[in-house]
């Protein structure tokens, strides 16, 4: 059973500005490789960091929105670790919106 994900992935745009569209194609790719079917990819542009944690102070954001198998994370999370270029990664499930029916509104006297 598919189930509907968002992966919010921090790229190491750093000395790279000019080729972040080339790893955004790349990692999107690699989504579709492993069988994940992509709804939406928003490309949030280059912020800075809050602290620094680590070497960079600034990273690019991009939010992949997709469906997957839940077997399938596990199988990203551990080949996006080994990629240099994808500096933090968070995967959380989305639910499902279903419609509601609209609620009725009482009737005036």
């Amino acid at each position: 059973m598919k189930n509907r994900y968002e992966a919010l992935l921090v790229l190491n745009s750093q000395g790279k500005e000019d080729t972040v569209k080339e790893i955004i194609d790349r990692l999107e790719s690699d989504f579709q490789k492993e069988g994940a079917q992509i709804e939406q990819v928003q490309k949030m542009d280059k912020r800075q960091f809050s602290y620094v944690a680590g070497p960079l102070d600034a990273g690019y954001y991009v939010n992949f929105v997709f469906n997957a198998d839940p077997q399938l994370i596990g199988k990203l999370r551990s080949k996006f670790k080994l990629d240099p270029e994808v500096y933090r990664q968070s995967y959380q499930r989305l639910t499902e919106n279903k419609e509601k029916p609209p609620k009725k509104l009482a009737k005036a006297k």
